[in-house]
């Protein structure tokens, strides 16, 4: 069951940015708004800095994937913004996963 959208306006983003509480690991920034929806809108953003596309995809998608596995835990009603670091760039699967379920421990009201 999908319980999440993608968030994919500037402005949405602009507003998490503005709006949202934010926590780091060496891998990942994350900022966490309240949205009044009954669902999540996960956007993801890795800049030209980490990499070229393909290495941009990768990172993307092995974000995308680490959320949709632990999807469940995840409290309802959030705009969730993941941003990746440079340090990314050399993260496997397990560190990727570690590293989004390290920082959403850090914002205590994600999870259920």
């Amino acid at each position: 069951m999908k319980f999440s959208e993608s968030l994919k306006s500037n402005r949405d983003f602009q507003a998490v940015y503005g709006k949202g509480k934010s926590y780091a690991n060496r891998y990942l920034v994350m900022y966490v708004l309240e949205n009044g929806l009954d669902k999540n809108r996960l956007g993801i953003s890795v800049s030209k800095k980490v990499g070229n596309s393909v290495v941009r995809h990768r990172i993307t998608r092995l974000i995308r994937e680490s959320y949709r596995l632990h999807e469940s835990i995840f409290n309802s009603g959030l705009d969730i913004v993941v941003i990746a670091r440079v340090n990314a760039r050399e993260a496997g699967y397990a560190e990727m996963e570690s590293a989004l379920l390290h920082i959403s421990k850090l914002h205590r009201n994600v999870l259920r």
